[in-house]
């Protein structure tokens, strides 16, 4: 829907449609300085062009001075560049038009981090916050003629250091990260993304320069810098209404009149108001006149401009159990979040693209309802064939591919950029947004503070127009680290930490983000208690404690096939196991010499402390090792067997959340959220993603399009006794069938059937429960060893949701699970390409790969218990048959030994 703001006084006009745009009949002039720089290091030895938005890592490497830096080790051999200081510098040529403007501004979007400006010579101001927008006053530095601009960029490592110096009263850990993450000390004393100086799933490239636009604004009387809206319902009078912020820059006082009209709801609004000299911001509330209905289907289709949802976080008591829940209820509906955590998608912004190339014909618009909340698709799809690899549009896809709705922005990388969130508006995602704060203790000295807080309104502003967002979260960890003491602090000092925690996360940030937006729930930290950590002075006792609140989990050692190890928690916003990427992703980025899994390479490219040999260890519970002679299918073997091991482990602890919803045992239960870590990758290396770097669908990311699906049946064994689950987001009468195979034939030893049962929506009902001893003495000559089962939810007419399967020993154990010979034949569709499989047994954990052809397949990794199966693959680049049939590889797991 349409919001039209109409300033009659000031003859301007403006329309707010998501993407803002203004039409002044002044003329507001912008004078765009993207483009060609000039960049130098500190002594002048290095002078070469610089585009701009840009880093001086990118310009360097696109002149020639340094190659990839994302090869073998260049990581640490380029750390040079983030301890020198850099200017760039442009000129331009000032208008006539422009000149005679009665104010002319200076913006920049984006500064990475530590700079001064000067124009003409002359110090403009300064800067010190990668997340801020600084804008100068320079109408009168301009002269006629050419103008020259300079940006001084000061090393962020030695400014992070000297800060940290300053700081003499006391330490603000960490000092540094842990030697294994080969990173930068003293993050906690810079607003940059934190990660940027390395974390343990990513190197460190601490940047700098101008990440993004920068231009010259001209304007007379009042330019509108940017209008925000929030719609709000009361329930009490079952009314909605739009609050709508108006953000004014004005030369001299000005009067008006001011209309807010949404036409499409027949409401109408006209205020008379002034502006006063300088930035103000003012805000405005339309009544709606039309009753809108809480159903997402019939409010939000593309393309909206005005978004109606409620969002509540709901922290209340529950029958049977201590504690508090903790769900999100999105337009009076309780909603289970499926997802997982976003990173940054690459070291360098500059590189990550927003949009790709289309060549597929228009389709047409559909909106579709998912989990309550709503999802638009493309109406316009984008060709995946010229994607590049860190296209924002293929991530997100990706996310609704496999059956996501929700995405956590996770604190320590950057507030994504405008398309990130449009698109998440637009594809049903519901992002969890942290606060760039993570894993520290931060400072609080006045300075710190008050570039803080212009950062937070600043970002809020920016954003809370956007429905995709359903939280605010203050920091990732630093509530947990408080609480269970990761940095040693010794207990006398304790307090002192404490107060400034509650300092900078409560009477600042969250004071400014609740002033700003009273259409979202805020949260202090992640993972936390919520309510109750407010209730014990906003650090808990024990801030994972699974009756409140969410947590975070991580267990590497302990067995991830048995469920009894995992919190039976109101909410997982993190949990995860590591696997190495694909061999085509790595391949690029090494050589020979790097492939084998004890090589300097890979103990370089692992930044998690021990993590090489706990996903070996972990994948020794159930798996055998690979033991090829030949040292290159050894080590891709190895690959293969670590993203086996990862999806599988994922399997059964998200399986283990979605079948907890709806019990509580044991005073614990009704898990309303689950958002394994994490989805992508910021470079080509080992990391607990489901999506590697390029893109390209880790086994893990294939095994969510079925644990997250709508309607899924999942498995697991308590006292020998097999128990099966019906997990639906929707309200279907269902039944279930059960098969049980042996692991030498491809044709069923028998077939279980229950009856039908109504499966309400939102819900985890029991449907299948007997001993495993008694289901295999009905199966001829079945035992645990010999036979494995698959099973399945129907309708009366067909199959509802993905077939599950559930092992009734370790694989590394199974008797008969012999080597199947595989045979492929690809075929060329109107929109893709088939791939039709022939096996002569059954044969687990089937991986297709086409090597550096980038694409999808429709399944994979896949339990392959039938002759012949056939998958669709969806090329991102123009391919063929021949050339697809010569770079497929197949394979299974008794395949590797």
């Amino acid at each position: 829907m349409l919001l039209h703001v109409r300033l009659s006084g000031w003859a301007c006009w403006c329309l707010f449609s998501g993407v803002f745009s203004v039409f002044s009949l002044q003329q507001r002039l912008t004078v765009n300085l993207n483009g060609k720089w000039r960049l130098s290091n500190s002594n002048g030895s290095l002078l070469l062009p610089a585009q701009v938005p840009g880093c001086v890592h990118s310009a360097l490497q696109q002149q020639g001075y340094i190659t990839d830096p994302y090869f073998r080790f260049n990581d640490v051999s380029y750390r040079w560049i983030a301890l020198d200081n850099w200017t760039y510098t442009t000129t331009f040529t000032l208008s006539a038009e422009l000149s005679v403007k009665q104010k002319v501004l200076l913006v920049f979007d984006g500064v990475d981090t530590v700079g001064s400006v000067s124009l003409n010579g002359i110090a403009v101001g300064k800067t010190n916050n990668m997340f801020c927008r600084h804008d100068f006053s320079v109408k009168d530095l301009l002269k006629d003629g050419e103008n020259v601009l300079q940006v001084g960029l000061l090393s962020p490592i030695l400014y992070a250091s000297e800060q940290r110096k300053a700081h003499t009263s006391y330490v603000v850990p960490p000092e540094c990260p842990p030697g294994v993450q080969k990173g930068e000390c003293h993050v906690n004393f810079i607003r940059k993304e934190q990660s940027s100086f390395s974390w343990d799933w990513g190197p460190s490239f601490p940047t700098m320069g101008l990440w993004k636009g920068v231009r010259l604004e001209a304007f007379d009387i009042l330019q509108l810098v940017q209008v925000s809206s929030v719609p709000l319902y009361n329930d009490a009078f079952s009314q909605w209404r739009v609050q709508i912020e108006l953000l004014i820059d004005a030369v001299q006082t000005a009067r008006g009149q001011l209309t807010l009209s949404i036409p499409e709801l027949d409401s109408e609004q006209t205020f008379q108001t002034h502006f006063n000299p300088g930035k103000t911001k003012s805000n405005f509330t339309i009544l709606i006149n039309t009753v809108l209905e809480m159903t997402p289907v019939s409010l939000l289709c593309y393309p909206p401009q005005v978004y109606f949802r409620t969002v509540e976080l709901i922290q209340e008591p529950v029958v049977g159990s201590p504690g508090l829940s903790f769900y999100f209820r999105i337009n009076g509906k309780p909603i289970f979040l499926k997802g997982s955590n976003w990173i940054p998608v690459h070291s360098f912004q500059d590189q990550v693209t927003p949009d790709v190339l289309t060549y597929i014909p228009l389709l047409p618009l559909v909106c579709r309802y998912v989990s309550g909340l709503f999802s638009i698709l493309f109406s316009l799809m984008p060709d995946l064939s010229a994607c590049l690899s860190c296209s924002l549009k293929n991530l997100l896809q990706s996310a609704v591919d496999a059956n996501m709705n929700a995405l956590r922005v996770w604190g320590g990388g950057v507030y994504e950029q405008d398309l990130f969130y449009e698109i998440c508006d637009e594809l049903g995602i519901m992002v969890w947004q942290d606060f760039m704060f993570a894993c520290a203790m931060y400072p609080t000295e006045t300075d710190f503070i008050q570039t803080v807080r212009e950062e937070v309104v600043q970002q809020v502003q920016r954003l809370k127009s956007h429905p995709s967002i359903i939280i605010w979260s203050g920091n990732n960890e630093n509530e947990a680290a408080l609480a269970t003491d990761w940095f040693d602090i010794p207990a006398s000092q304790r307090p002192k930490y404490i107060r400034d925690y509650v300092m900078l996360y409560v009477d600042n940030i969250k004071k400014l983000v609740q002033e700003e937006d009273q259409s979202r729930p805020f949260l202090v930290s992640s993972p936390t208690n919520g309510a109750e950590s407010e209730q014990e002075g906003w650090v808990a006792e024990n801030p994972y404690d699974p009756h409140y609140g969410d947590v975070h989990f991580y267990s590497y050692i302990l067995d991830c096939w048995d469920w009894r190890t995992f919190p039976r928690t109101r909410f997982a916003s993190e949990y995860g196991f590591q696997s190495w990427p694909s061999f085509s992703t790595l391949q690029p980025v090494s050589i020979k010499e790097d492939w084998s899994y004890g090589s300097n390479f890979t103990s370089h490219r692992q930044h998690h402390e021990d993590g090489n040999q706990q996903m070996i260890l972990q994948t020794a519970l159930h798996f055998h090792l690979p033991n090829a002679t030949d040292p290159l299918k050894r080590f891709t073997d190895t690959l293969y067997i670590t993203q086996v091991m990862q999806a599988q482990c994922v399997k059964t602890q998200t399986e283990f959340y979605r079948r907890s919803r709806s019990e509580i045992i044991e005073g614990k239960g009704h898990t309303m959220g689950a958002l394994y870590w994490q989805l992508n990758d910021i470079w080509q290396a080992p990391s607990w993603s489901s999506i590697e770097f390029g893109g390209k669908w880790k086994m893990l990311h294939y095994f969510a399009q079925s644990f997250f699906a709508a309607v899924f049946p999942v498995a697991f064994e308590e006292d020998d006794t097999l128990v099966i689950y019906a997990i639906s987001d929707l309200s279907r009468d269902l039944k279930l069938r059960v098969n049980v195979f042996s692991w030498t034939e491809l044709d069923p030893v028998c077939t279980l059937n229950s009856s039908m049962l109504l499966v309400p929506g939102g819900s985890a009902v029991a449907v299948f429960k007997q001993p495993v001893a008694s289901l295999l003495a009905g199966c001829g000559n079945c035992t645990r060893l010999t036979c494995l089962l698959t099973f399945q939810l129907e309708d009366d007419s067909s199959q509802q949701g993905p077939t599950n399967y559930h092992f009734l020993c370790s694989p590394k154990d199974a008797q008969g699970l012999r080597r199947p010979n595989i045979t492929v034949k690809v075929e060329e569709k109107k929109t893709c390409f088939s791939v039709t499989l022939h096996s002569d047994s059954v044969a687990p954990f089937v991986w297709l790969d086409v090597g550096n052809i980038p694409g999808r397949f429709s399944s994979n990794g896949f339990l392959m218990v039938s002759r012949n199966r056939t998958v669709d693959f969806n090329a991102w680049r123009p391919t063929s048959v021949a050339e697809l049939t010569a770079s497929l590889t197949i394979t299974s797991l008794r395949d590797i030994y």
